[in-house]
């Protein structure tokens, strides 16, 4: 059996799962309107966005990997791997969150003037993805949860 960590089960872990709820649909929008941009002949092959989705899809996983920790924490279950899981993914989606961030840069240069209010959206998605996601880390660090350093996250990449 799994040793529990019961310093954690006092803590309120709503309003983290919240954050991470709201971090995960602003990462539901850059995903839908950065992979309609394939399907519009104008931007199909529009400079950065497969180099920004190298790093968007593992954004996502980490991002619906933080939610599924933050759902078992709220209905009770107290292991550290699963506290441990946590911290380590927001770790690695704001890792990720760095490249797409760049390469949506890029995406908004190499645009037409009539895709770069399109891309600026996407971009206001991102931050936003990643401002709830900093609050979340934020969040977590005051319930005393030490995040790992870069490269010691719970996936590879």
């Amino acid at each position: 059996m799994y040793p529990y960590y019961y310093n954690y089960r006092q803590n309120n872990w709503e309003p983290i799962l919240t954050l991470l709820q709201q971090s995960l649909y602003a990462e539901e929008m850059v995903c839908s309107m950065s992979s309609e941009l394939y399907h519009i002949p104008q931007t199909k092959d529009l400079e950065g966005n497969n180099e920004m989705h190298n790093h968007l899809v593992p954004a996502s996983y980490h991002r619906v990997t933080t939610v599924g920790c933050a759902i078992r924490l709220v209905n009770g279950e107290r292991r550290q791997s699963i506290i441990d899981t946590l911290a380590a993914c927001i770790v690695n989606a704001q890792k990720q969150d760095r490249g797409v961030r760049q390469w949506l840069g890029v995406m908004e240069q190499n645009a037409s003037s009539e895709f770069k209010n399109f891309i600026q959206m996407i971009i206001r998605w991102q931050t936003q993805a990643e401002s709830t996601m900093q609050r979340a880390k934020e969040a977590v660090r005051t319930m005393g949860v030490n995040f790992p350093e870069e490269g010691e996250g719970a996936a590879p990449y």
